[in-house]
């Protein structure tokens, strides 16, 4: 991939609540807000903090199964519903499974590096509790190939990552890798603890690394990964102003409320293609490689990482997949606590997936926001330092099971 022709950045990013089972607010029996309610709220927040819809040139929507869940399609058209002053402007909106969000982004970006736009709003939304969990696992199969869904676990993806799991516990030893797995999920949800809109903020559990260590129970679930391994269904919006240097100045913007986007790699499996090896997730090795090439650095210059933990397993072959552990020695960086927020690298700083929330198309630019919060220091009780000699960040957006992959880089701006 080419180098950027010119510099990209975000600015006045918001999420709302992760809503979902966990949230006091949250009750399966009453009706719960709808897809309008989170792209006002989000979409909202995201003007005010830029000046007002009049400096926003184009808009993009990341979903990936609202006409299925909510049987409605056409989102771009709800734009000028949050805002006046959006009413004839562009707007579209892209599917990607659960990498939608990240794709969002990239759509902005690119209208930015074209310059038919100056300041581009995404917006990242989700809402999955319209339907029961069983019936919610049947729509997310759609992430993959749905030709084979007879041949799937009923609940289609923990059965994928329960799979990728069981390879692994075979290769490498079923205990030690169970060990990580419930570090991996431990240090998730303390970190949700310091973030008021995480899906687990409210979680009391005093010995976290032993309910994650409950036994599998195949007749209930899936063989080889609990529901503490997975990550939530979940109500919610993320957005984000992607801008120019000039939109930054017609909106006032100073660069010190920005994170600048340095590289970035987004690329497709085939969807029809099993695994060649279920404990490695190569596309994702790939993707990683090419953002941080394009953007010049390696791992080594990076403060903080947001990956896709859909499950626990998926944690665990990310670190290996980006470089900080060999195969097979995931699970040992990780239950040294390596991954936490006081650790060489701390990842999924506000939860993850795991610990945040998974608003499906919403996850990729919640992942943008929770850096771009860590690079302005506006992460609240979640906040980490980030090393002047390691100003970068890095986020990993991933659909289906190692299929679409988007990896960007951050820095903080270098005026």
């Amino acid at each position: 991939m080419k180098k950027m022709r010119k510099r990209v950045f975000l600015t006045a990013g918001y999420n709302t609540i992760s809503m979902g089972t966990g949230r006091k607010e949250f009750n399966p029996k009453k009706q719960m807000p709808g897809l309008e309610h989170y792209l006002k709220q989000a979409g909202q927040a995201s003007i005010a903090a830029i000046g007002g819809a009049h400096l926003i040139d184009e808009c993009v929507v990341g979903n990936f199964m609202a006409s299925r869940f909510n049987k409605q399609a056409h989102l771009g058209a709800f734009m000028p519903m949050i805002d006046e002053g959006l009413r004839y402007k562009p707007a579209v909106s892209t599917e990607g499974a659960c990498a939608s969000g990240g794709l969002a982004l990239l759509i902005g970006m690119r209208s930015v590096l074209a310059e038919t736009a100056d300041m581009v709003l995404v917006i990242g939304v989700e809402v999955q509790n319209t339907v029961k969990a069983i019936y919610g696992a049947d729509i997310l199969a759609g992430a993959g190939w749905y030709s084979k869904r007879k041949e799937g676990h009923a609940y289609f993806f923990p059965g994928q990552f329960s799979n990728r799991a069981g390879a692994y516990f075979e290769k490498y030893g079923r205990d030690y890798a169970r060990k990580g797995f419930a570090k991996w999920f431990a240090i998730a949800i303390e970190n949700a603890r310091l973030c008021p809109t995480a899906q687990e903020y409210e979680n009391t559990v005093e010995d976290l690394e032993k309910l994650a260590l409950t036994e599998p129970n195949p007749m209930f679930f899936t063989d080889h990964l609990t529901v503490f391994d997975c990550s939530k269904v979940s109500d919610g919006a993320s957005s984000i102003v992607v801008a120019s240097e000039e939109g930054l100045k017609k909106a006032g913007i100073s660069l010190s409320e920005t994170v600048e986007i340095t590289g970035w790699s987004q690329l497709e499996e085939d969807i029809t293609h099993e695994p060649d090896d279920l404990t490695i997730m190569s596309t994702m090795a790939e993707a990683t490689k090419q953002a941080l090439n394009t953007a010049g650095i390696t791992i080594n210059d990076l403060s903080t990482i947001e990956t896709h933990d859909c499950f626990t397993i998926a944690g665990i072959l990310s670190v290996e997949a980006i470089g900080f552990a060999k195969p097979g020695e995931g699970p040992t960086f990780v239950a040294e606590g390596h991954t936490s927020r006081n650790g060489k690298i701390p990842f999924n700083t506000t939860g993850g997936l795991i610990g945040w929330g998974h608003p499906t198309g919403a996850s990729g630019v919640h992942m943008a926001v929770t850096i771009w919060e860590q690079m302005t220091a506006k992460a609240g009780k979640a906040q980490i330092e980030i090393p002047a000699d390691r100003p970068y960040g890095m986020s990993i957006n991933m659909g289906g099971d190692d299929k679409s992959l988007v990896a960007i880089v951050y820095r903080k701006p270098v005026h």
